[in-house]
Order: structure tokens, then C-alpha cells, then sequence
């Protein structure tokens, strides 16, 4: 079950040794980038889950919860 509370430091990591510190899932080297990717295109999540097993359900849809609330929050 998801953490509705889980941080995005937990779901999002950035090393400079891990792909060039480009933004990762945490304990992967799965850009989040690509996630939005593959949304952008019209491809479902589970697709995207289906290419990237590394990330978990929970991780992806953290990462899309964290995004929503920084989006909503600029708005305020």
C-alpha cells in the first residue's frame, strides 16, 4: 500500500555517480523523466511498469503524487 505521506527524497534520489545525477528512482537508474515520458506519449503506467520492473507501483505513483502537490503548490 502506498504511504500517502512518503517524501520525495525516498522515491527520487540524485548522485552525480548514478547517471549523471540525473533525478532517479530510488535504488535505480530509471530516470523519473522517463515516466513522464511515457505518460506524455499516451502509454499507460502499467506499461511503463512492465518495461522499467525496477520501479514499483508505489514508487511511480509517489513520484506523481510528490509532482501534483509542487504543481498545486506554485499556484497558491
Amino acid at each position: 500500500m502506498l504511504k500517502r505521506d512518503m517524501p520525495l527524497l525516498s522515491v527520487i534520489t540524485r548522485d552525480p555517480e548514478i547517471m549523471s545525477g540525473t533525478p532517479v528512482f530510488a535504488g535505480t537508474r530509471v530516470p523519473i523523466q522517463n515516466l513522464f515520458d511515457y505518460l506524455e506519449g499516451g502509454h499507460a503506467l502499467e506499461e511503463f511498469l512492465e518495461d522499467f520492473e525496477s520501479v514499483t507501483r508505489d514508487m511511480a505513483i509517489a513520484a506523481l503524487e510528490e509532482s501534483k502537490h509542487a504543481a498545486f503548490a506554485q499556484l497558491r
